[in-house]
């Protein structure tokens, strides 16, 4: 009889084992990676997306059969031990019992399948499914009962309270994988230049108006030309008494063409019969929305206005994809133009370098909420446009200003200095002194 009572208590642990490895399989399961094994075909992965939707009644299923096996097991130990020992064979079963659930039924089980979740999880969803059918009426008393408690706890019944929205989840997952060291920095800046898509305006990408090049449509056909050739763009906007004043954009290819029909004299040409309508669009439409009318209207060229339809800037289809892949480097590592690493580990930046390129770059968590550029953020900080030489803390990095250009920052400083140096700074401090 005894043996028998053994057997029974190693079926019970095996049983608590399989239900304690399920547990971590399909709790730590990716539902992403299940989705797509079910589109490939896998109806096991089908299985697993089923049981990940009730979850509720999954993990009752799962502490159910766990704890019945058990508890079992337990019972049955603990008669063995007194009819071996007496009563002070409670002792003994408690702890022999302990050892073999703590090892055999929880540690071991469990991290065999937290080193291969997907694969265990597909290994026991059809035994969990089945489950789950059996203890099916026991598990809806379970339920409603925990339904009824829940309320006391001042938890709401079947609200998923999310800390983070999808997009950030899935960029917190990104950026997980890359610290693993799973995703290269590359692959990483590419799919959180493409979720941050919805959330950048035109304005944030756009090239400002003071860094255009612009052509006026008054010149001489013959300067005309070299002006354009001169260039290192094939979109120019022309622009007539005044910059402001743009009335068309002129495409290089146009004008070769309208070159080669003039056999070649270019004082025969008339610019503005060849230049193409300009395309203004709100400095504040979103990027997602910029893109989707770049590839409706089949142009990769459009002139920026703010609210009062004055030209902001412009903004170019290669800009947009540039906040995906990122600007190209050359063989001289120069990441982003403008920037310039030093040897005593500070940074030389232009003023107009975007904020986010730089961020992107060295990797660098500088806020780009209330400002565009570098520059934008030093005065936003300051509060003022300060003047050569002074220095700032804030953010986790000291900015000293290296040159300025009338109301314009150009060049400054960025070091990276202790959180506790930057606390250590005063109020004084923080406005600008001159060196």
């Amino acid at each position: 009889m005894n043996w028998l009572a053994l057997t029974i208590v190693l079926v019970c642990l095996l049983v608590s084992a399989f239900f304690a490895a399920s547990e971590t399989a399909l709790t730590g399961a990716s539902r992403a990676s299940m989705l797509r094994l079910s589109k490939q075909g896998n109806r096991d992965a089908d299985v697993v997306s089923s049981l990940l939707d009730m979850r509720e009644r999954l993990i009752g299923a799962l502490l159910l059969g766990n704890n019945i096996a058990n508890i079992g097991a337990s019972a049955l130990a603990t008669g063995i031990f007194t009819g071996w020992f007496g009563e002070v064979g409670v002792l003994y079963a408690t702890g022999v019992m302990t050892a073999l659930v703590v090892i055999f039924a929880e540690v071991l089980p469990k991290t065999i399948a937290i080193n291969a979740p997907d694969r265990m999880a597909l290994a026991v969803a059809r035994p969990m499914r089945m489950t789950m059918y059996v203890l099916g009426p026991l598990l809806r008393v379970v339920e409603a009962i925990v339904r009824l408690l829940m309320p006391l706890f001042g938890v709401k019944v079947g609200e998923h309270q999310a800390l983070l929205s999808p997009t950030e989840r899935l960029r917190g997952a990104v950026d997980l994988l890359h610290h693993e060291g799973k995703v290269e920095k590359l692959d990483r800046d590419m799919l959180g230049g493409l979720l941050d898509l919805r959330e950048l305006q035109v304005s944030d990408v756009m090239i400002h108006r003071t860094e255009m090049v612009m052509i006026n449509a008054d010149l001489p056909a013959d300067e005309l030309v070299r002006e354009v050739l001169a260039t290192e763009y094939t979109r120019i906007p022309l622009w007539r008494d005044r910059p402001e004043n743009i009335i068309g954009v002129l495409h290089a290819k146009d004008l070769l063409r309208a070159i080669r029909a003039s056999d070649g004299d270019s004082s025969r040409i008339d610019v503005s019969t060849i230049a193409l309508p300009p395309w203004f669009v709100p400095e504040m439409r979103p990027v997602s929305e910029q893109l989707k009318a770049f590839r409706r209207r089949k142009t990769h060229f459009a002139l920026v206005v703010d609210e009062y339809g004055e030209v902001e800037g412009l903004v170019t289809l290669e800009d947009i994809l540039e906040e995906i892949v990122g600007d190209i480097s050359d063989e001289h590592d120069v990441v982003v133009a403008g920037v310039r690493a030093q040897p005593d580990g500070s940074v030389v930046v232009d003023g107009s370098v975007p904020i986010r390129d730089l961020n992107r770059a060295l990797d660098w968590h500088l806020p780009d909420e209330e400002a565009t550029t570098v520059a934008g953020l030093v005065i936003h900080e300051a509060r003022s446009i300060p003047d050569r030489g002074q220095s700032f803390t804030f953010h986790g990095f000291r900015f000293r200003v290296l040159r300025r250009e009338r109301n314009r920052i150009t060049a400054l400083r960025i070091s990276p200095v202790p959180r506790e140096a930057e606390v250590e700074e005063t109020r004084p401090r923080r406005a600008g002194t001159a060196f």
